[in-house]
C-alpha cells in the first residue's frame, strides 16, 4: 500500500499547487497525504508531483487522444491521478504494471476518486502503451498557451524554446561563497564545480547538513541571480540601500564587500530570514534592517548605489518552480510593469547624483524589464550605464544593444533568466 499511499500525496499535491493555486512547497506543508508520509515514500511523492508540473503541459497533450472528454472535465482527484500515472510512465521509467495498479489502487483507497478507479485503469493501460502524442508535442508546450504565446512575441520562438527545454531538467544547487576567492576550495569540498563569475554549482541536497553551511562560508543563491549584485560594484565605505531586499542573497553579497547596507523589505516576517542569514554568515554588522514599503520610506541620507530586485512574475524561475506556470493567470502578469515603474522612480529619488542604480527581475519578459526601463528612462532623472560584454562574464552574449543583460540559457550550465539594467542618476536632475 505505500506505492498507492505516495501515489495518494502526488496527486494530492498536484490539487493543491492547480487547483488551489499554492507553490508545491506550500502544497508539501499543508497536504495531509504528503504529511502522512515518510522517508522515501515521500521523497517519490516529491517527484512525481514535480515531475508532473515540469512537463503538464506536454503530459495533458499526450493523454487528451486517450479521453472522450476534455481532462477539465475529471474531477480533481482523477485528473490529478491521471496526471501523476503520465509522468510515471513517460518521465520516470516506472514498470508499467506499477503504473497501472499502484495508481488505480490510490483511487480505490481515496473516497473522492473511488468512483473514477475504472476509467483510470482505461486510460492508463493506453498510457503505458503508447507515448507517441506526449512525444509530439513541442518542449514549448510544457506551459499553458497564453504563457507560450507571451515568451514567443517578447523572445521570439527560438529563444523562448530554448527556455522551455531548459525547464525539462532538475537545477542543481547554486552557491554563493562568502568570499568569491573560496570558490575553488567551495566546489572541491562539495564535490561541485565553479559556475560564473564565483558561484558553485552542487547536487541537490540537504541544505542544513552540507559542509560550511553552518558556519556561513555560503548561501544558496543561483548564479543568475548573484550577477546584479557584481554588476552594481559596491565598495567598502559606500552607502548601499538593497531594496526589496528578501530572502538576502544579494544583502550578503553587498555586505561582503564591505559597503555599509541597508536592506529593506515590505515583508517583516521574509526579513527574518535574512536575520538569520546574516547572523549565520557573520554579516550582519555592515547591515540596518528595516521593514517598511519602499515608496513610504525616507531615508536619512541618499545613496551612493542602490540594488532594486523589484517584485515580478518571477517567469525566470519556472526551471525551480514550475508551477509557477500554471497558478498565475495573464492578469496577474500584467500587473507588474506598473509596480515596477512605480518602485524603480521612488528608488531613483533616494539616489546620490551620480550614483549607481541596478534594476533586475527574475523574469525574461521584455513588459518587466527593458519597456519598464524606457518608460522611466523619459523623466529624465535617470541614464543607462551600459554593462558591457566583458562584466557580464557567462553571460555576455545577453548583452543587448542598449546595454542591458538577460541572462538567456548559455548552453554551458542551468540558471534562471533575469533582466538586469544599470542606471545613474542624471546630475542635473
Amino acid at each position: 500500500m505505500s506505492g498507492a499511499r505516495s501515489r495518494q500525496a502526488a496527486a494530492d499535491l498536484l490539487i493543491e499547487t492547480l487547483d488551489n493555486r499554492r507553490t508545491l512547497d506550500e502544497a508539501m506543508s499543508t497536504s495531509q497525504f504528503f504529511e502522512r508520509l515518510s522517508g522515501p515514500d515521500r521523497g517519490f511523492a516529491r517527484a512525481m508531483a514535480s515531475a508532473a508540473l515540469r512537463q503538464l503541459g506536454r503530459i495533458d497533450k499526450g493523454l487528451a487522444p486517450f479521453l472522450t472528454r476534455s481532462l477539465d472535465t475529471a474531477t480533481p482527484p482523477a485528473r490529478a491521478l491521471l496526471r501523476i500515472g503520465a509522468a510515471q510512465a513517460w518521465l520516470m521509467e516506472t514498470p508499467p504494471h506499477a503504473v497501472v495498479s499502484e495508481t488505480v489502487d490510490a483511487a480505490k483507497s481515496w473516497a473522492r476518486a473511488k468512483s473514477a478507479s475504472g476509467f483510470l485503469n482505461a486510460v492508463l493501460r493506453k498510457v503505458v502503451s503508447d507515448r507517441s502524442h506526449f512525444d509530439k508535442a513541442p518542449v514549448i508546450a510544457v506551459w499553458p498557451d497564453w504563457l507560450t504565446v507571451a515568451m514567443m512575441t517578447s523572445l521570439g520562438v527560438e529563444t523562448a524554446a530554448r527556455i522551455a527545454e531548459a525547464q525539462l531538467t532538475e537545477p542543481e544547487l547554486h552557491l554563493t561563497p562568502k568570499q568569491p576567492a573560496d570558490a575553488d576550495a567551495l566546489a572541491a569540498s562539495l564535490e561541485g564545480r565553479v559556475i560564473g563569475p564565483g558561484s558553485v554549482s552542487v547536487p541537490t541536497g540537504k541544505i542544513a547538513e552540507m559542509e560550511g553551511f553552518e558556519g556561513g562560508d555560503w548561501w544558496v543563491q543561483d548564479v543568475a541571480a548573484a550577477l546584479p549584485a557584481r554588476l552594481l560594484g559596491a565598495q567598502a565605505g559606500d552607502r548601499v540601500f538593497d531594496l526589496c531586499a528578501a530572502p538576502g542573497g544579494k544583502t550578503m553579497q553587498l555586505a561582503a564587500t564591505g559597503a555599509d547596507v541597508v536592506a529593506l523589505d515590505r515583508s517583516a516576517s521574509r526579513l527574518e530570514r535574512v536575520k538569520d542569514n546574516l547572523a549565520r554568515t557573520g554579516l550582519g554588522e555592515k547591515v540596518e534592517i528595516i521593514a517598511a514599503k519602499l515608496e513610504d520610506w525616507t531615508p536619512s541620507a541618499p545613496a551612493d548605489r542602490i540594488l532594486l530586485d523589484a517584485p515580478c512574475s518571477a517567469l525566470g524561475t519556472l526551471r525551480r518552480h514550475p508551477e509557477g506556470a500554471w497558478i498565475k493567470s495573464p492578469d496577474d502578469i500584467a500587473r507588474f510593469p506598473e509596480v515596477q515603474a512605480r518602485l524603480l522612480e521612488a528608488s531613483s529619488k533616494m539616489l546620490k547624483p551620480g550614483g549607481t542604480l541596478i534594476y533586475c527581475v527574475c523574469t525574461p519578459l521584455a513588459s518587466e524589464g527593458a519597456d519598464v526601463i524606457e518608460r522611466v528612462l523619459a523623466s529624465g532623472d535617470l541614464v543607462r550605464s551600459p554593462i558591457r560584454r566583458e562584466e557580464a562574464g557567462d553571460f555576455a552574449a545577453g548583452v543587448t544593444e542598449a546595454g542591458d543583460v538577460l541572462t538567456l540559457p548559455n548552453g554551458e550550465y542551468g540558471h534562471d533568466f533575469f533582466f538586469i539594467s544599470r542606471l545613474t542618476r542624471n546630475k542635473t536632475a
